[in-house]
C-alpha cells in the first residue's frame, strides 16, 4: 500500500470514529449563544489559527454569529507577545474585549494545551479566565484533548489512528467539523455561493 494510500484509509478510520453526539452538544450550545446575542471567540496556534481565521469568516457569513479570532489581529498580537509574554495573548485580548457569560470560546488545537506541561500556555490561561467569568467553552482536538477537553463544555476528540499523523488529521478535521457546524440545518442562516447558484441553475 503507498503512502497516499495509507492516508487516505486514516482519513476514513476518523470520520467513522468521530463521535456525533459531541458534535450535536456543540451545536446545542452555539445556537443558545446565538439565540442570546453572545460573541463567538476562535483561539487557534500554527495551522490552527489559520483556521480560527477561516471559522470566524464562515460562522459570520453562513450563520450568523459575531465571531473574532485574536491572531487576526497581527499588530496587537505581537505587541503583546513582545510587551507581556506569549502565555497571556490571548486571555489579556479576551480581558479587553469584556469576555462575558453570554460569550463562547471556540478552541482549535491539536493537543488541548496542557497546564503541568506548560504546552499552549496561552489556551490555558485564555480558558482559565472563560471559567472565572463564566463563558462556556467549545472545542475540536486532536490526541487526548488535553486542558481544552478538561474544562470544555463540549468537545470534539479527533481520534488518533497514526502517532504520525496526529497534526495533519486533526487539523484537517477541524476543517470538517466546523463546516459540517456551520451548514447545519440549526445554525445556518445564509445560503453558501455556490449552492444558491446550483439551485438557480436547477430552475
Amino acid at each position: 500500500m503507498s503512502y497516499t494510500e495509507g492516508y487516505l484509509k486514516e482519513v476514513v478510520a476518523v470520520t467513522e470514529r468521530l463521535d456525533a453526539s459531541r458534535i450535536d452538544a456543540m451545536i446545542r450550545i452555539l445556537v443558545d449563544v446565538r439565540a442570546n446575542h453572545g460573541r463567538l471567540f476562535f483561539l487557534g496556534v500554527g495551522g490552527s489559527a489559520g483556521n480560527a481565521s477561516h471559522a470566524v469568516n464562515d460562522f459570520r457569513k453562513i450563520a450568523g454569529f459575531e465571531a473574532y479570532a485574536p491572531t487576526d489581529n497581527v499588530s496587537e498580537l505581537t505587541a503583546r507577545t513582545n510587551d507581556d509574554g506569549w502565555s497571556s495573548v490571548f486571555s489579556n485580548w479576551l480581558k479587553i474585549s469584556r469576555l462575558s457569560k453570554a460569550d463562547a470560546i471556540f478552541v482549535l488545537s491539536v493537543g488541548g494545551g496542557n497546564d503541568e506541561k506548560n504546552i499552549s500556555a496561552n489556551i490555558v490561561s485564555a480558558l482559565k479566565h472563560a471559567k472565572e467569568v463564566g463563558t462556556r467553552v467549545v472545542g475540536i482536538v486532536g490526541r487526548d484533548g488535553g486542558y481544552t477537553a478538561q474544562v470544555a463544555d463540549a468537545c470534539v476528540i479527533v481520534p488518533t489512528v497514526n502517532a504520525d499523523t496526529v497534526t495533519t488529521h486533526a487539523e484537517a478535521f477541524q476543517a470538517v467539523i466546523w463546516h459540517l457546524i456551520v451548514s447545519h440545518p440549526d445554525i445556518k442562516t445564509n445560503e453558501m455561493k455556490w449552492e444558491s447558484v446550483a439551485g438557480q441553475a436547477t430552475r
